[in-house]
């Protein structure tokens, strides 16, 4: 790619809102110059109000495939855990050109709400019978070349699922796509480690899976082979304290320990690391988490969806604490939705407005956006989340003809997209100056939609 220009008329900088900004940006994706109050007539100019775009921290990709199909009643009282049971289901049936087809679809569908960064929280590895791929990574390299089709950015978390239950019970029949050992976890992330080597839009990390499926020395001596491949700052996601159940259930197991504590006791936790929903915490836990420096990942619209609880959000920011968002098992995908959920939230359970708004005349939707891209930047550990020189260009324009934007500039804008227009305002995305979304279409939509078609008929028989 050559050197381009691009101008807005209005744009969300480091230093705040500007006017006529003119972004130049270099033959790597990456921005070289900020100018506001611009006159170049050399830079393509496009209409809407330009904001960085919004990484979506937490992706389980091939959950896109039964979005809206698990909203009917059971014989008995639903939870979580009998979600998980219809999601086995139809975890157990992708191939590997399956799941590329419905993970590109779901690329396609995140860069047209504004995300230009996933992470995925890839835990298929097996064939549906348990058998090992010849090529350990097989699924997880399935989720890079859907990445690549669609043209977002991506970081890699291969999930580390050793175990069925706290202190290293034995797997259920329902989870034989996702065993690893020691031995050939690490395959896969070498594997990965050289499919993501010298690529600027794609970043390696791990998920271990959560502290019912790993033990502690099982994961120090992954983070050791991960530390070996260089990786010494690559992130490490992992679920934890999603579930009241799981708070139970390790409580007895650890002798007193709830989830978030024991992580804190028992691993060195730093901004590397990402608390995937961490919903049920003491206040104790909220603040010693949000000292470490590890970053709270949250996914609204699926916690809401499936019952989760309510994360407090509103002491982990008093405290200081860092927050991202990511989409989860994909029953929606808009970050406008999940930032707007995150706020709602709050405001049900004690029954006030504005609740995460940083003070007195502040925007909610500024407050909250500029934390989630922030703290998805530092979780997906790529330069991104500012239009500022240094950072990659990823960008997403709100069209300010919807009408849920007429009249609006600046913060006002911001509210008026997250609280009220979502998706349907996203207009132009930017991945590395590359204009993959353009006027409400993806540049490749036909393609990989006619082979997600395929896939479902396929799938859903």
């Amino acid at each position: 790619m050559k050197q381009r220009k691009l101008k807005f008329a209005s744009a969300l900088l480091s230093s705040g809102w500007a006017e006529d900004v003119t972004l130049t940006i270099d033959a790597h994706g990456m921005i070289e110059k900020v100018e506001a109050g611009s006159s170049d007539k050399t830079a393509k100019t496009l209409k809407g109000i330009a904001i960085p775009a919004m990484p979506n921290i937490h992706s389980h990709a091939h959950q896109r495939l039964m979005a809206g199909l698990a909203e009917v009643a059971g014989p008995g009282a639903d939870s979580f855990w009998t979600w998980r049971e219809v999601m086995y289901s139809f975890a157990l049936k992708l191939g590997p050109e399956d799941l590329e087809a419905v993970a590109a679809q779901l690329y396609v569908e995140m860069l047209k709400s504004g995300s230009t960064i996933v992470g995925e929280f890839q835990y298929l590895h097996h064939q549906p019978d348990g058998s090992p791929y010849d090529e350990p990574a097989e699924l997880s390299l399935r989720c890079l070349a859907a990445a690549e089709e669609a043209g977002i950015a991506i970081t890699m978390l291969p999930t580390l699922y050793a175990y069925g239950g706290f202190g290293g019970q034995k797997p259920t029949e329902g989870q034989r796509r996702f065993i690893n050992d020691e031995t050939r976890y690490l395959k896969i992330l070498s594997s990965l480690d050289k499919a993501s080597k010298g690529h600027n839009l794609r970043q390696l990390g791990i998920s271990p899976h959560s502290l019912r499926a790993v033990t502690r020395e099982l994961l120090n001596e992954v983070i050791a082979g991960l530390d070996r491949l260089g990786r010494k700052t690559a992130p490490i996601h992992i679920h934890v304290a999603e579930q009241t159940k799981e708070v139970d259930d390790c409580i007895a197991w650890s002798k007193g320990a709830r989830p978030v504590q024991y992580l804190i006791d028992n691993f060195a936790l730093s901004q590397r690391w990402c608390a995937i929903h961490a919903t049920h915490m003491t206040a104790d836990e909220t603040a010693r988490m949000a000292a470490s420096g590890m970053i709270a990942g949250l996914c609204p619209t699926t916690e809401a969806n499936l019952g989760d609880g309510t994360f407090p959000a509103d002491l982990f920011l008093k405290n200081k604490g860092a927050i991202a968002i990511g989409s989860d098992s994909h029953i929606s995908v808009s970050p406008a939705e999940d930032l707007r959920q995150l706020e709602y939230s709050q405001r049900l359970r004690d029954r006030t407005r504005n609740a995460l708004a940083s003070g007195p005349g502040k925007s909610t939707g500024r407050t909250l956006l500029d934390a989630a891209l922030t703290g998805g930047a530092q979780s997906m550990a790529q330069k991104v989340g500012a239009l500022a020189p240094g950072y990659r260009a990823d960008i997403a324009v709100l069209d300010d003809g919807h009408p849920a934007l007429i009249g609006r500039s600046g913060d006002s804008a911001l509210d008026s997209w997250i609280f009220s227009g979502g998706n349907a305002c996203m207009r132009d995305v930017f991945v590395a100056g590359e204009h993959v979304v353009q006027e409400r279409r993806h540049i490749r939509e036909e393609a990989i939609e006619k082979k997600f078609r395929a896939a479902v008929k396929r799938l859903t028989k």
